[in-house]
């Protein structure tokens, strides 16, 4: 018998109403916004509400490097959350809404997976609450304002070739990437070169990750630098004007949106900023609100340790004052077989028969990448328990090789079923978690604030990724001087590079050496507060495949969505 498709097992769930949810989380009735019965959203004055509860143990989940396979990351937070009920203790998820360009592309959507979901799974994916139609609407009058600033007169004297602010899309199009806007008459405004990216990868949706609140918010969105003069010098939303209707947009957005898995765990879902170039972490105003409602509350990072773990502990965590007590990192024994780099995986295609037969010695091989990723946790202090996200072929050999690497370090692990079993295939995990999480934690961010730019982005290079030194364009360097003079040489770095690599360059596997960090652009996301260097070609705009998932998502007469995955 077929395992039931995730969109099967979504619409036998039985929701209980979220005033049931709302209430066991201590989360007042009157902070309560409804969406229908599947959401709701939280006022911010919620946190200060509930400030006289305990607070939770605050737990990170990451994973290896990513590979074509998929590791579960979210399937394990979602898992790990629900875990927590089966050893008579109580958590809380807060995780990223999907966009809807992968949603309708190859990735498909984001509620986890089997047995371990965030329910409703086709509101989860498809609009939620609208925050991501907030966040375009207020990206592209941003983007509107520039563009009437020019044709006015151009008071702040912008550079019409250093225009940085684009214009975003929740939709995968790579014909919009680059564009020629202002074509036609007089009327039309000022022809110029420009493009579009995805929503995610907006700086406001980096920015209202990172805000503490509505005030915060305000400010950050007046600092977003959307140009500069031909003399260098930045020009701000704030000095075109745009910012205060920005905000007033983004006036429902800020507050999360309250959901529910399978299995009845209260769900936090807000903002998805962009992993390659942004931080890939759900949002701090979360975070404030889910730090009060249970015993444990399970943030999930994107991609592997490498990003989106290092950008939890060295940017959100700068930002929200909160310190991790522990880490999962999810790991499977085809995602390190993957990384000996002796597998050629395609998508659609079958997996390689030598990639699923029996070889610990493989394991160990392609371990060196969960090796390398149990480091990057414990460099910031941090204690990290490794999720063995066990596949019903999996051989006992294989995945007693995942609990070795482990024990090297002195790690505990874990195998997990919550795919196939729910909340109870993860208990053992839940378990192991709790004990990690209310044991002494010595988290530290990894470089101080008042450091060069340069000192950043080199601690980074060097003892997370594990090269050998940094490499600068003449480019780059001019950059990271103008920002540095600009005053924002005290912000974090966040390094954009290939996901699919612990290094810059995506071919290599395990956890390479001997090599150096080329850094051939810098950007800065004054609003979001950090510096992004640029390693490789980054691209903010996804294009659709040949058969995207758009193509089998279809609605019946009764109104139920179907082919959603």
């Amino acid at each position: 018998m077929a395992f039931p498709s995730d969109l099967e097992i979504a619409s036998q769930a039985r929701l209980r109403p979220l005033e049931e949810i709302a209430d066991q989380a201590g989360i007042p009735q009157d902070h309560l916004e409804f969406y229908g019965k599947g959401a709701a959203k939280v006022d911010l004055a919620a946190a200060k509400a509930m400030a006289d509860r305990p607070r939770a143990r605050y737990v990170v989940v990451s994973a290896i490097t990513p590979t074509p396979l998929g590791e579960g990351k979210t399937t394990t937070t979602v898992g790990l959350g629900q875990a927590f009920q089966h050893i008579g203790r109580t958590a809380t998820i807060a995780i990223r809404q999907p966009s809807m360009g992968p949603t309708f592309g190859i990735k498909g959507g984001a509620a986890g997976g089997g047995y371990s979901q965030v329910v409703p799974m086709e509101l989860f994916n498809l609009h939620l609450t609208g925050d991501m139609h907030a966040v375009t609407a207020a990206h592209n009058l941003c983007s509107a304002m520039v563009d009437a600033h020019l044709y006015h007169g151009n008071a702040c004297e912008l550079d019409i070739h250093n225009i940085t602010w684009r214009r975003v899309l929740d939709v995968n199009d790579r014909a919009l990437r680059n564009v020629t806007i202002g074509l036609g008459g007089r009327l039309d405004g000022i022809p110029r070169e420009s493009g579009f990216d995805i929503t995610a990868a907006s700086e406001v949706m980096a920015t209202l990750a990172l805000c503490s609140g509505l005030g915060d918010l305000r400010a950050r969105l007046g600092r977003i630098v959307v140009g500069y003069t031909r003399s260098g010098t930045p020009v701000t939303a704030e000095e075109i004007g745009a910012a205060g209707s920005m905000a007033v947009i983004l006036r429902e957005a800020i507050k999360p949106n309250l959901m529910q898995t399978l299995e009845n765990t209260p769900a936090l879902v807000h903002t998805g900023p962009f992993g390659n170039i942004a931080t890939g972490n759900s949002s701090i105003v979360a975070d404030q609100v889910g730090i009060r409602m249970s015993e444990f509350l399970l943030t999930e990072a994107g991609f592997g340790a490498d990003m989106g773990a290092e950008r939890f502990f060295n940017i959100k965590c700068r930002y929200s004052g909160l310190a991790p007590d522990a880490a999962v990192l999810v790991a499977t024994v085809r995602g390190l077989k993957a990384h000996s780099g002796r597998h050629r995986i395609v998508a659609g295609r079958p997996l390689p028969e030598a990639l699923l037969a029996e070889n610990p010695d493989e394991v160990h091989l392609g371990g060196d990448n969960l090796r390398k990723q149990i480091q990057n946790i414990q460099l910031h202090g941090c204690t990290p328990v490794v999720a063995i996200n066990a596949f019903p072929d999996d051989h006992a050999a294989d995945l007693a090789a995942v609990a070795e690497i482990a024990a090297e370090y002195g790690v505990r692990a874990t195998i997990t079923t919550h795919f196939a079993d729910g909340g109870r295939g993860a208990a053992a995990l839940a378990e192991a978690v709790a004990e990690a999480a209310e044991e002494e934690s010595h988290f530290s961010v990894l470089y101080p604030d008042e450091v060069p730019l340069t000192t950043k982005i080199e601690a980074v290079a060097t003892n997370v990724y594990g090269a050998d030194g940094v490499d600068y364009s003449p480019q780059a360097a001019k950059q990271l001087a103008t920002y540095t003079e600009a005053g924002f040489g005290d912000l974090p770095v966040c390094i954009a590079k290939t996901h699919l690599s612990i290094s810059s360059d995506a071919s290599l596997k395990g956890a390479p050496t001997g090599w150096r960090l080329p850094v051939r652009e810098v950007r800065a996301s004054v609003g979001a507060g950090f510096v992004y260097p640029i390693c490789g070609d980054m691209r903010t705009m996804p294009g659709l495949g040949r058969v995207p998932a758009a193509k089998g998502i279809d609605i019946d007469t009764d109104g139920s969505i179907v082919g959603l995955s």
